[in-house]
């Protein structure tokens, strides 16, 4: 066959299987957001079929011997071309796919929708003990994962790899090892400064329609697109695309702590918003997807962070916010925006300032390494979880709920994701200082309510490329430099120093 009509054969097959990803996903939005209690058993059923007929589309032995075909074209000649880079991570799927065995890929599928059944009770009910059993099984399959794909130093970095491609175990504690030295100094310079916010401003009681108003509003205000998106309620916030037009983001609400739904709004925006850039008629292929998870958080995190928590957002915005919650009415600017970034130590991730969440980051990817080596048994987590709290942050979790249990991860098989999130922090910064050197002040445009300069530079440089490079490869591209923490500590540093001394 003609290899440019073999290619196109190759990528129809993988948008047929983009089809199905998306009814899976459906599925899966719905047993987090609608489905009722009792509908989890059948919808584990639901959702391993639909993985057990995706894996054997992905791994059939003709549609290698297409990829390999491809591989050795021309087409396959420039790596950063867009057949090439297709081609590229066509076989890198393939091969990664073809290892892990049908009976484990549908394994996995089913006990993620029931581990996650199981959490939200164990989370509600505040008790450990009755997830630790479904926990034990996650990981015992994640560890025949890792064994089936490979890997050249620990079992963490097969894990790692799916979520952060290129990424090494190694590669990882040596960035949070690096932040880490650079975090501890400064969190205990901030908390040990006598100059404190009023924390009672964000603590202020704000109904729960009143704050699905004003995260809509910001939402709409950033570039989300309602008619390709819309909002709703879940245990545990989260985004997922349901197709090329169809984007879902979820938060949650606490009438006593209002910031929680409106940064876990912005956060979820950011990663819809990567996903309404990604070309839609290249959905189901490589260049229709995400070039990391990495990536993907970096987009979560600077409109939740660099946009959503500076002062010209707030400069905007905060009288719209005050319309809806009166009890601002007296409260000034600059006291709220101190409130907005207090840098407390603090027990729950999605909670935590800009400082300190980096902190998580390393509490939780050191524990889960040593949950996947064996070197922590889980009976033993709730401990090890709040003996490192203690050292790292100088708290310990009042209960699991706000402990061990506060994170949907585990119970959904995610092993190896939580560092992207510290990796997206440090995109984030550098992007963020890439794209103001391109389009100007964005300060200045962020007071005056100009937000689409921004999300049009990351349409173009960082949403289009889809899986054209790698992540490390992207970042270097786009800014011209490899990924560096400076960016992300100069900014700390440039935001919150002044707030606190």
């Amino acid at each position: 066959m003609e290899t440019n009509l073999l290619f196109k054969k190759t990528c129809d097959h993988y948008r047929e299987c983009g089809v199905l990803q998306s009814i899976g996903a459906i599925l899966e939005w719905d047993e987090q957001t609608m489905a009722p209690a009792k509908a989890s058993a059948y919808r584990a059923e639901q959702v391993a079929c639909i993985a057990r007929t995706l894996h054997r589309l992905r791994t059939l032995d003709k549609v290698g011997d297409w990829v390999q075909t491809l591989v050795d074209s021309d087409l396959a000649s420039d790596p950063r071309s867009q057949s090439g880079s297709t081609i590229r991570n066509f076989a890198r799927d393939f091969t990664r796919q073809k290892k892990l065995p049908e009976s484990l890929v549908e394994a996995i599928s089913k006990q993620a929708v029931i581990g996650q059944q199981a959490w939200v009770q164990a989370r509600k009910e505040s008790d450990f003990s009755s997830f630790a059993p479904h926990l034990e099984r996650i990981l015992r399959l994640k560890r025949e994962e890792a064994d089936a794909v490979g890997f050249l130093d620990e079992r963490y970095d097969a894990l790692l790899d799916d979520y952060e491609p290129g990424a090494t175990t190694a590669d990882v504690e040596k960035v949070l090892g690096g932040l880490k030295q650079q975090l501890v100094p400064l969190v205990r310079q901030i908390l040990d400064s006598k100059k404190k916010p009023d924390r009672s401003i964000v603590c202020r009681p704000l109904s729960v329609s009143c704050q699905r108003r004003l995260g809509i509003s910001a939402a709409e205000l950033l570039g989300f697109d309602f008619q390709r998106g819309r909002l709703d309620t879940s245990t545990h916030p989260f985004s997922t695309e349901l197709g090329p037009d169809d984007c879902r983001i979820t938060t949650r609400y606490d009438e006593d702590f209002y910031l929680w739904s409106f940064f876990g709004t912005l956060h979820e925006v950011g990663h819809g918003m990567y996903e309404q850039g990604l070309k839609p008629d290249q959905y189901g292929l490589p260049l229709g997807k995400y070039a990391s998870l990495g990536i993907h958080e970096s987009q979560s995190r600077l409109w939740e962070n660099l946009v959503g928590r500076s002062r010209s957002f707030w400069e905007f915005f905060y009288p719209k916010f005050q319309e809806h919650h009166p009890d601002l009415g007296n409260v000034s600017l600059d006291a709220f925006y101190f409130a907005v970034n207090d840098v407390q130590a603090s027990p729950i991730r999605v909670e935590a300032d800009e400082v300190t969440y980096n902190l998580h980051i390393i509490i939780r990817f050191e524990l889960e390494r040593q949950l996947l080596d064996e070197r922590l048994a889980v009976s033993d987590l709730p401990q090890a979880w709040n003996e490192m709290y203690d050292e790292l942050l100088g708290i310990r979790p009042v209960d699991d709920a706000k402990g061990v249990l506060q994170d949907v991860h585990w119970s959904a098989g995610l092993i190896g994701y939580f560092p992207t999130y510290t990796l997206g922090n440090l995109y984030a910064a550098q992007l963020f200082a890439a794209a103001e050197k391109d389009t100007g002040n964005l300060a200045d445009m962020f007071r005056v309510g100009e937000f689409a300069p921004l999300l049009g530079w990351m349409r173009e440089n960082v949403h289009q490329q889809g899986r054209r490079l790698g992540s490390v490869e992207l970042v270097e591209d786009v800014t011209g430099e490899a990924p560096d923490a400076r960016y992300l500590m100069d900014h700390l540093r440039r935001k919150l120093l002044p707030l606190y001394t």
